[in-house]
């Protein structure tokens, strides 16, 4: 079997372990990232690239290389709830120049970071390579065996990154388990083109006893229909107008483009689930992103948050593993003062979307504001909208507790 040595093995091309191979890499450490896919094509991944995302991407350099790439920006985005129009969300308020939210394929985002770290000759990206399982030295894992194209390959490492998300086998290897937290939905993904009358950036449809989510892209929506939790098989059983009835009800304007849907292979179901380690690491083993703490879509924060923990990492680690002895595996009071700094603001967000599912994202809707909207209530809707703004786009648009790359590692 072929050995490998490495400083850092990342297990997981996603968004948390392809900025954390970027930032190592452009610092100075050996860095090798395993993607078990032959490329980074998959539907229905994370599309929403947030102002504090594209603020790291700024302290790199690479702002405006990425913002060359095909994508929306978007300003603000609205809710509609029974017929009413909420402009919940406004990233006008947040400092420039990261006052927008990006959408791009999250395919297209990835091999941008892919690109630049393939510069710096300390950074190798093996694709169709899985890790398999941890390498043990007593109570040390000192990397991991893979297999790839050619074969089994056996990994060493002075530390290994498990950013192989909420599945990751690598995170039951090393004894983690992650406290579940129940959440009541699940949600449908597909893809519907366009209607002619698609209003301005709307977020979530709320209404007829459920609640629809749109994504715009280049010359389609990515739609996501939120249904009871384990309740897929019964829709399916209901056929596909029952479905198509389902997204109507909340999305009237969807009514002639749903009957593109023509067959539940168009139709993928995400399981919603929010997790997260009570503890994140072992000797010479660290886990980030949704192996660490799976988020649910409210709010669309995921990617933003394996991103900010791929820095605090980064900043944490880049020195001691450029500098420091190979042989020794990285000092645990380094890795618990990345779980420490990371863990506050994952759990705080999480309770956000518990409570979220509880009152407004849950499989039979919210019945929040009548329709019609009496003109009391709305004169009071329209008082409260600049705060619920400012409170909505710090919250989704730079998180609990923003990372920025350390200076020297700029």
């Amino acid at each position: 079997m072929e050995t490998v040595h490495t400083t850092c093995l990342i297990a997981g091309g996603g968004p948390a372990g392809m900025m954390l191979g970027l930032i190592l890499a452009r610092n100075g450490v050996d860095v090798v990232v395993l993607e078990k896919h032959a490329d980074f094509f998959r539907d229905f991944r994370g599309d929403t690239i947030h102002p504090s995302t594209i603020g790291v991407l700024g302290e790199l350099g690479l702002r405006e290389r990425f913002l060359g790439l095909p994508h929306t920006s978007v300003p603000r985005l609205d809710v509609v709830v029974n017929g009413n129009r909420v402009h919940a969300i406004d990233f006008g308020r947040l400092r420039p120049p990261d006052d927008f939210l990006v959408l791009a394929p999250q395919w297209d985002f990835l091999n941008f970071l892919a690109g630049e770290a393939a510069k710096y000759p300390n950074f190798r990206l093996l694709m169709s390579t899985e890790a398999t399982g941890l390498i043990w030295e007593g109570d040390v894992v000192r990397g991991v065996r893979a297999t790839g194209p050619d074969g089994d390959v056996e990994f060493r490492a002075r530390l290994v990154v498990s950013a192989d998300g909420r599945a990751s086998a690598l995170r039951e290897q090393a004894g983690l388990r992650p406290r579940r937290f129940g959440v009541p939905i699940d949600v449908l993904w597909f893809r519907l083109p366009k209607p002619q009358d698609q209003p301005a950036h709307t977020l979530a449809y709320i209404a007829g006893g459920g609640m629809v989510v749109t994504i715009e892209r280049d010359d389609y929506l990515q739609v996501g229909l939120v249904i009871e939790k384990g309740g897929f098989a019964r829709l399916q059983a209901a056929g596909l107008d029952a479905f198509r009835s389902a997204v109507e009800q909340a999305a009237p304007h969807l009514h002639q483009v749903l009957e593109t849907v023509t067959e539940w292979d168009q139709v993928k179901l995400l399981s919603v689930q929010i997790d997260r380690l009570p503890r994140w690491y072992r000797h010479g083993y660290l886990a980030v992103g949704d192996a660490a703490h799976a988020m649910s879509p409210a709010f669309g924060v995921g990617v933003n948050y394996a991103i900010q923990d791929a820095v605090a990492a980064a900043n944490v680690l880049a020195g001691p593993l450029r500098d420091e002895d190979p042989s020794a595996p990285v000092d645990l009071r380094l890795l618990d003062a990345i779980q420490h700094r990371r863990i506050g603001a994952v759990a705080a967000m999480q309770r956000i979307q518990l409570a979220a599912h509880r009152f407004i994202a849950r499989p039979e809707g919210a019945h929040l504001l009548p329709d019609p909207l009496p003109v009391a209530l709305r004169l009071g809707v329209d008082a409260v909208t600049p705060a619920m703004q400012a409170v909505a786009s710090r919250l989704i648009g730079r998180g609990l507790r923003p990372e920025t790359v350390a200076v020297e590692l700029r």
